[in-house]
């Protein structure tokens, strides 16, 4: 198999530590791709219409796309049980909160990249920073206890989420709101598969 990618993408991040978390490095290779909202790449294009990575290629099928698909197909294929069947729902839930936070912060970047800057909406950029604080919040308040244990796949999705916002918005203080989950990234962070993912 093969896995489109890129280094910043925190989508493809997910992908990239659950292969390292689940040994799977001798069967997924990784193929760097230079990918963009308005250009996408052309091998990137053929393998999946909406042009988006992280993209998996397989010999026996066509490909699978959208990070959570590619994650429980992979943790399907390992047996990793990183989406535990007795906590499934919730572990879902909080990778779903985490990839609205890489989303929102993603939009963020493509509008000071793309957008000429007389086009530039402050109000929507403010919407999607409102977003990711909110997930935060939220995962202060509600989720902690899920974030301990066995390794799960919503851990995994929040660390590159928080990973993410400190590769693109390093001034904005995240850590002074939510003690408790800036405690958990600095313990999780320190995990080889994350700590052999992060963006260069």
């Amino acid at each position: 198999m093969q896995l489109l990618t890129a280094d910043a993408s925190p989508f493809a991040r997910k992908v990239r530590v659950l292969i390292r978390e689940a040994n799977l490095l001798d069967a997924v290779e990784e193929v760097p791709v230079m990918t963009g909202p308005t250009a996408p790449d052309p091998t990137v294009v053929a393998a999946n219409p909406l042009g988006k990575i992280p993209t998996l290629l397989r010999s026996d099928g066509p490909a699978i796309y959208d990070s959570r698909v590619i994650t429980r197909f992979l943790n399907d294929h390992a047996a990793t049980g990183f989406y535990p069947a007795n906590r499934l729902w919730d572990v879902l839930t909080l990778e779903a909160t985490a990839d609205a936070m890489m989303e929102a912060s993603v939009l963020r970047v493509y509008e000071g990249r793309v957008r000429p800057e007389g086009m530039r909406s402050e109000d929507w950029l403010e919407a999607q920073k409102g977003k990711a604080d909110r997930a935060l919040s939220v995962i202060e308040a509600r989720w902690m206890s899920l974030m301990e244990g066995p390794l799960h796949m919503g851990q995994i999705a929040v660390g590159c989420a928080l990973g993410y916002l400190d590769l693109r918005f390093p001034d904005e203080d995240w850590r002074g709101s939510n003690p408790t989950l800036a405690a958990w990234a600095a313990s999780f962070a320190e995990r080889e598969a994350m700590d052999a993912t992060q963006p260069s």
